[in-house]
């Protein structure tokens, strides 16, 4: 089970996509546990500011180290007693953090507890990068209005490699990215529709034939649509065959043999 503690001034943004679906069940089982800070309530002034103008002037506004240190007091204090430190993650959601990929997901699914902090605005005070937070991540390289979208797709990540949570315990492991390539293409019926037809591999029931067809098509994929994913990849003998007569091939073009 892993525990999820979202820090934000928006937590109304996570009602829809905690509460249906995937992440829904998961709540659900036990196997996940969310839950919302606001961080207007950690605010002592009688506005509720939980920002304010940068030192040394510039546009925008800056989100205030004291809220998020109150809230953060409150969460450890809470959560902590029954997660050890060092099960327990707290994660700045930032453009200039490290970029969230399938690796860090994996990574971070082995943790108990975990802290996401939604920033906004021209961005969180330093203070909170130097002295509260264990690691800051991007999910790319571009600009949102706020963490909390960033947030969502790390729960949602994250949750789906938690034993349980998926219906079928075999499909994180066969997904796009968590071999090192893209998945092969799927099909389902009808195997014929206005002339486009199922490989006829598929149909065959040779199991062997089957996952040498994905094995292929895996490999085709990643080759003309991410070829950077092959540098850090491992292939066998039979991959690098695979590879040498699809190139020559000189196309992307399905294979349906």
């Amino acid at each position: 089970m892993i525990q999820f503690d979202i820090l934000t001034i928006f937590p109304e943004m996570f009602a829809s996509p905690c509460g249906c679906s995937l992440l829904k069940r998961a709540r659900e089982k036990g196997l996940i546990d969310i839950r919302f800070h606001n961080l207007r309530s950690y605010a002592v002034d009688k506005h509720r500011m939980t920002d304010d103008a940068p030192y040394g002037g510039g546009g925008g506004m800056v989100m205030k180290v004291d809220p998020i240190d109150r809230a953060l007091a409150c969460v450890k204090r809470d959560r902590f007693e029954i997660c050890p430190r060092e099960q327990a993650l707290i994660i700045l959601l930032t453009p200039q953090g490290e970029t969230f990929n399938q690796r860090v997901a994996e990574e971070l699914s082995g943790y108990s507890q975990i802290v996401l902090i939604c920033g906004h605005y021209e961005g969180v005070d330093e203070r909170v990068v130097a002295y509260l937070v264990d690691r800051e991540i991007s999910i790319g390289d571009y600009v949102l209005t706020g963490g909390e979208l960033s947030a969502m797709v790390v729960i949602d990540a994250v949750s789906r490699l938690i034993p349980g949570v998926l219906g079928n315990g075999e499909s994180a492991s066969f997904d796009s990215f968590s071999t090192g390539l893209l998945e092969h293409p799927h099909y389902t019926r009808p195997s014929e529709y206005r002339g486009w037809k199922v490989p006829e591999v598929l149909l065959s029931g040779n199991h062997q034939g089957i996952q040498r067809w994905r094995r292929r098509e895996s490999l085709r994929r990643t080759l003309w649509r991410r070829p950077d994913l092959l540098e850090k990849a491992k292939f066998s003998e039979e991959d690098i065959e695979i590879l040498k007569d699809i190139k020559v091939g000189g196309t992307e073009g399905e294979f349906v043999g």
